[in-house]
């Protein structure tokens, strides 16, 4: 198989290899079809570009094949050079970018796109196929947004105010490996549970605090480690927390959705989860390697051995944009 292009490793060259549209054209074409084209009628290996269209038409039989279908980008009417450009700003900070900053930043007339183009990227950051954690996890769960005053615990879910978020971080020596975060409407054992044997691999060794809802992680097939976790004032003191890269990990994330985001919707919260969870994953690559998997969690199911003998994240990723059918609408605000 013929290698997909390489991606651009400096800002400079990615301005000059993505300046029209006709290179962003080419360049999913080479990705897409990295053996050369081949008519899904008749099977012929030659083709007219179709510029205008974002097409690839048959030299033999004249059949017509969109560029962009499968993807996120089918139909769209934003040139694609304003795509990768989102996709290029959006996965090279870890900060992530507003909605407001990318309509500056490409000079769009609405607001509107530059929000629909971003939650399409972050819709399409998640895997179907990803690999589950393994090995040592920490689970941890948190508020995001504001606390009732005056109430604890469940009772804070009675109005809503806040979203109840479960995290969970693979342990990588005294580091973070992957993570992964939802939106949970509740602290029971049914919930809690059903997401802990969907994300993580059975027979993996689960640490967390003391709440009586992790009870049952022996019996689902995990081995638990129960941990006191110390109060508040005892943390800001420095004592150590039960689950460290957890609460690390929630910190992180509360932190870049005030400062990037100033606060996002309850009904939005999740792919904003999933755009950290990517975060995480790819704060962690090379930078000469780049961030070139566009929409999709580095492949997290190509494992590396490095030099130590650790397994590590294998740098020989693709876009997976070309993978990405947009299956869900998604409506601006």
């Amino acid at each position: 198989m013929v290698p997909r292009p390489p991606f651009p490793k400096t800002l400079r060259q990615f301005q000059l290899d993505f300046a029209t549209e006709e290179a962003c054209q080419q360049y999913l074409a080479a990705c897409r079809w990295p053996d050369g084209f081949i008519c899904p009628r008749c099977g012929h290996g030659r083709a007219y570009e179709l510029v205008k269209q974002r097409r690839q038409q048959c030299v033999k039989c004249r059949h017509q094949v969109s560029l962009t279908s499968g993807t996120i980008l089918h139909r769209t009417k934003t040139p694609l050079s304003h795509w990768f450009w989102a996709a290029y700003l959006m996965t090279t900070d870890k900060r992530g970018v507003s909605a407001l900053l990318l309509q500056r930043q490409l000079g769009l007339s609405r607001y509107e796109t530059a929000w629909m183009m971003l939650h399409k990227l972050r819709r399409a950051m998640v895997n179907a196929i990803r690999e589950r954690l393994r090995g040592e996890v920490e689970v941890d769960d948190t508020w995001v947004g504001g606390e009732q005053a005056g109430l604890r615990g469940s009772r804070q879910l009675k109005n809503r105010r806040a979203a109840l978020v479960l995290v969970a971080v693979e342990k990588r020596g005294k580091a973070s490996g992957r993570a992964r975060m939802s939106v949970i409407p509740d602290f029971k054992a049914a919930t809690i549970i059903p997401f802990l044997t969907k994300n993580i691999a059975p027979g993996s060794t689960i640490y967390t605090d003391g709440l009586q809802s992790f009870a049952d992680l022996a019996e689902a097939g995990f081995q638990h480690v129960a941990r006191n976790q110390p109060l508040r004032s005892e943390l800001r003191q420095g004592t150590k927390s039960a689950v460290p890269l957890a609460d690390r990990a929630i910190g992180n994330l509360q932190q870049w959705l005030i400062g990037t985001y100033h606060g996002v919707s309850k009904d939005q919260l999740q792919v904003y989860l999933d755009e950290s969870c990517f975060g995480i994953i790819v704060a962690r690559l090379p930078r000469p390697h780049f961030r070139h998997s566009w929409v999709s969690e580095p492949a997290e199911n190509q494992q590396s051995t490095n030099k130590s003998g650790e397994r590590g994240i294998s740098t020989s990723m693709h876009w997976g944009l070309l993978k990405q059918p947009d299956n869900q609408k998604v409506a601006c605000r």
